[in-house]
């Protein structure tokens, strides 16, 4: 897919308070080990808890609290358009609270799959593919934590030109937020010092015709 934009991004966009009140409440759940496809949280042994520490290592807490989804998905909206996506989107998965601690990262990837969603006793998600990716800063960068950038990679550029790699700087200040297309490759380099935390949302509609 060639895209004009491949983010858009809001800074300080959320108050500092709800920024808080997440981290709060996000830190009261319990929390488990971040997986990518084809592991299971409740299932890992040794050896694969190893092999997954190779492409992910961090912890996260899922939430489907409404008053999260309020103050997130009117910037979704905004950005789709303002961006030109224009994609049709209709529901919005789980929201992950994600907590990077010194050492720990995410390497490259992107967040949609090969194929669509295969839920049938779930008529939100069933069928539908990831369009769009949020993600919401819960820190202060530089501040509470160094390292930890969020990165972008065009890989879907000319393949004869070299990959075009971008610090996406715009998501450092507590509260601001940058939404994409989940099928941009992106990666959370290892944090440095202190404690990263973000919110990340996946908004799904039906496979694009």
């Amino acid at each position: 897919m060639n895209l004009t934009n491949y983010y858009w991004y809001f800074k300080s966009a959320i108050p500092t308070r709800i920024c808080n009140d997440i981290v709060r409440y996000g830190k009261q759940l319990q929390d488990q080990i971040a997986v990518t496809g084809g592991f299971n949280p409740k299932k890992l042994n040794k050896k694969e808890i190893k092999n997954l520490k190779k492409k992910r290592d961090s912890n996260v807490v899922w939430m489907d609290d409404r008053w999260i989804y309020k103050e997130i998905q009117p910037y979704i909206q905004q950005a789709n358009q303002n961006a030109g996506w224009n994609f049709q989107w209709d529901f919005s998965e789980s929201c992950q609270f994600t907590k990077y601690n010194k050492g720990q990262y995410y390497d490259w990837h992107s967040d949609s799959w090969a194929q669509p969603y295969h839920k049938p006793n779930d008529p939100n998600s069933n069928g539908k593919i990831r369009k769009l990716s949020v993600t919401v800063s819960l820190s202060e960068g530089k501040k509470d934590y160094t390292g930890g950038e969020l990165e972008f990679d065009y890989r879907n550029l000319d393949p004869d030109k070299p990959r075009k790699t971008v610090k996406c700087k715009e998501i450092l200040p507590k509260g601001s937020l940058v939404v994409f297309p989940s099928d941009v490759w992106h990666r959370v380099c290892p944090v440095k010092k202190g404690s990263r935390y973000s919110l990340v949302i996946w908004s799904l509609g039906w496979p694009f015709k």
